[in-house]
């Protein structure tokens, strides 16, 4: 039984959303910042509509992340991208690349797709051996999708540079999303080089969910996040597919 879900309201009419409009060229400035601090070995935070992200490039900016965060190694991190990306990286049978790409495109609901990936592909051989390790478990990737302009622009510059990126919400582990960027743990937003603050996450609720991780191997759901029911409902009328929670 998924608890139903309650949303955050902003504290203020005006306050800022993480969906709210921010020009192109601001947009790719910001976000260009942002890569060239990771690509320097540092540590940003994002504003993304499932919820404020920490990431990294290099093995030590993934170290400072799992230090800060006090998570397990046993949790990989995920991948900053998009249907494009996960279609060239995904090994995954023609129908489920097609039911990726429906689900971006026409329903255009944040989700992680978890499969199997080339690790022999280009951009993923200049990839430190310890990254890939640590954002990766059994042969499989955890890319994420949809989760707003910030992390659409960040999976572009990305691959575009042929550098990958990977994080996980900025929050101590097990403690629940956060989405305004006050309310990141003193300790994480330390370990961040670079923030951006973007106000309060399109998607924020009252129980602590970020994106819903669905492996697509079998559609069992490692976790369920924000929208869960709608992406399960989406699935069942457009696929004949059930998530199993």
């Amino acid at each position: 039984m998924i608890e139903a879900e309650t949303t955050i309201e902003p504290g203020a009419p005006d306050e800022r959303r993480t969906q709210d409009a921010v020009g192109p060229e601001q947009l790719s400035a910001e976000v260009g910042a942002l890569l060239d601090c990771l690509a320097a070995g540092g540590v940003a935070i994002a504003p993304l509509d499932v919820a404020y992200a920490i990431l990294a490039a290099t093995p030590q900016g993934i170290r400072r992340i799992f230090d800060a965060k006090q998570r397990s190694y046993e949790k990989p991190s995920g991948m900053f991208g998009n249907y494009a990306m996960s279609a060239e990286l995904h090994i995954m049978a023609a129908d489920r690349h097609g039911m990726v790409r429906e689900m971006v495109e026409q329903v255009g609901l944040p989700f992680s797709v978890v499969a199997p990936f080339r690790e022999d592909h280009p951009i993923l051989a200049r990839v430190d051996p310890f990254v890939l390790e640590s954002s990766s478990k059994a042969g499989t990737l955890d890319m994420l999708l949809n989760a707003g302009q910030v992390h659409d622009e960040i999976a572009r510059q990305a691959w575009d540079r042929e550098m990958p990126v990977f994080g996980s919400s900025a929050n101590l582990s097990l403690s629940g999303s956060k989405y305004r960027l006050d309310d990141i743990d003193e300790a994480v937003r330390a370990a961040a080089d670079l923030s951006f603050d973007y106000g309060l996450s399109q998607y924020a609720n009252h129980q602590g969910r970020s994106s819903t991780i669905i492996d697509f191997r079998d559609f069992s759901v490692i976790r369920a996040g924000v929208r869960f029911e709608t992406l399960r409902q989406a699935f069942k009328d457009r696929f004949d597919v059930t998530l199993r929670a």
